[in-house]
């Protein structure tokens, strides 16, 4: 790999770097790492080698089709890159037993982050998974679903337009989009398109994206920044001007017990933040940091207005759930959707000023004779232990997921949820003479399987 000299010289003065072992890394075959599911992946991966900064995360030894494999389809683990795993040990000690969060992921997609911290939130807390860009925030909303936390929603709005949400987030996560340099091992197209100038430009689309949100956070509040670039002008220079331009203070973490992790500052203004190279840690480029905002804001006042719910409706769904806390919300002109009483303020104050894609589970659509149920909650952690499942070879999991014929015989007649060593799948319709399979289109995988 032929690396840019314009990089090698702008990191010469950054603490921790190597030129001859940063080029020698980016000629070695990059690392493969899983993040497992808190509650679905608990049965997977146990004698693999785990990811040290993040409970759950695990390396493979090779790399295997994801695609082939049903437990993926189900939520049980998500494919992440290791350095940003990172992001579990930054909050763990921001979130503490802080309840009832109102936490951003501005820049989501595909929703790596989202998972990591829908997974360290209490019932009570609500994560906002936003993507602007349409087809990205098509696929984050596929993996929110795949994970199946009823408390995390997303949105699909501009910065300006979150940053109007006054005070509103205890906690804004920034993975801002970047110069991708970070990434050159894994795909050798962010090499082939990084240019000098498209650094440049990120760096000022990134002041941008953080000065539009910044109204958002709330006094005290924590924002957490991390690009995947090396570029210090993208990273430890936008420290630099976040700290000119507004009240904030700098929030340190202990690495010790991770000695690959280069702990880092920014020049000017002393910022701390961290840096992984390549070589030095198990992962890819990587930087990240966390700072508390020390300036006032105001506070937008979430009054609840009187509620949405229709007690009809709520007997009718009610049984796709064990959570006693939810309640069924029409979200769009033919579908209901899941969500906890307790959020049906923010429901009401969110709609207000921005879109959102996703209110908590999608739960279905009522007809005169019956519900049809979502895909959201056959992949739930909520869904009702009582709901009847049917339990499938490998093989019948993969022809589900093709949509083709399970070859399952002799169904009663209803609705089951298809499942793969526990784990829900999607919904099939036994018919008697024949089984409907109600996997979304969009969600087939189209690899051959033989």
């Amino acid at each position: 790999m032929k690396i840019p000299a314009s990089i090698l010289h702008d990191l010469k003065g950054i603490a921790g770097f190597d030129e001859q072992d940063f080029i020698a890394a980016h000629n070695a075959k990059p690392p493969v790492s899983v993040r497992k599911h808190p509650i679905k992946g608990v049965n997977l991966f146990h004698s693999e080698q785990t990811v040290p900064w993040c409970p759950g995360g695990v390396y493979l030894p090779e790399r295997p089709v994801f695609t082939l494999d049903p437990s993926f389809h189900a939520g049980a683990y998500y494919v992440q890159e290791a350095s940003s795993m990172f992001l579990h040990h930054l909050l763990k000690d921001v979130i503490a037993e802080r309840k009832n969060l109102r936490v951003l992921d501005l820049c989501a997609a595909p929703g790596g982050k989202s998972t990591l911290i829908a997974s360290m939130l209490d019932e009570e807390s609500l994560l906002i998974s936003n993507e602007v860009i349409r087809p990205r925030a098509a696929i984050l909303e596929e993996n929110i679903s795949r994970w199946g936390y009823m408390n995390t929603w997303v949105t699909g709005n501009d910065p300006r337009d979150l940053g109007k949400l006054s005070g509103y987030f205890d906690i804004i996560v920034v993975d801002a989009p970047c110069s991708g340099s970070g990434l050159w091992r894994k795909d050798a197209a962010a090499l082939n398109e990084w240019s000098e100038g498209n650094v440049t430009m990120c760096s000022a689309r990134q002041q941008r994206i953080l000065a539009d949100v910044w109204p958002a956070l709330k006094e005290n509040g924590i924002l957490v920044y991390a690009t995947c670039s090396y570029s210090p002008i993208e990273n430890e220079a936008v420290l630099d001007w976040l700290a000119a331009n507004y009240e904030v203070k700098s929030i340190t973490s202990n690495t010790e017990q991770f000695p690959g992790i280069v702990a880092s500052i920014s020049p000017q203004k002393k910022m701390n933040c961290y840096r992984f190279f390549p070589g030095k840690v198990a992962g890819e480029g990587f930087f990240i940091a966390t700072l508390q905002k020390n300036e006032q804001s105001e506070t937008l006042r979430i009054s609840k207005t009187k509620s949405a719910r229709n007690q009809k409706t709520q007997d009718a769904a009610s049984y796709l759930t064990d959570c006693k806390e939810t309640i069924f919300l029409q979200t769009k002109e033919d579908s209901y959707s899941a969500i906890r009483a307790s959020h049906e303020a923010d429901m009401q104050l969110l709609q207000k000023a921005v879109y959102i894609r996703k209110t908590g589970l999608e739960a279905g659509v009522p007809t005169a004779k019956e519900w049809l149920p979502a895909h959201d909650i056959a992949l739930s952690i909520e869904i009702s232990k009582t709901i009847t499942g049917v339990e499938t070879t490998r093989e019948q999991a993969l022809h589900f997921l093709k949509r083709e014929d399970m070859r399952i015989d002799n169904l009663a007649k209803g609705w089951y949820v298809v499942r793969y060593n526990g784990l829900g799948l999607g919904w099939i319709k036994a018919l008697g003479n024949r089984v409907n399979n109600y996997l979304p289109k969009n969600w087939r995988i189209r690899m051959d399987i033989e």
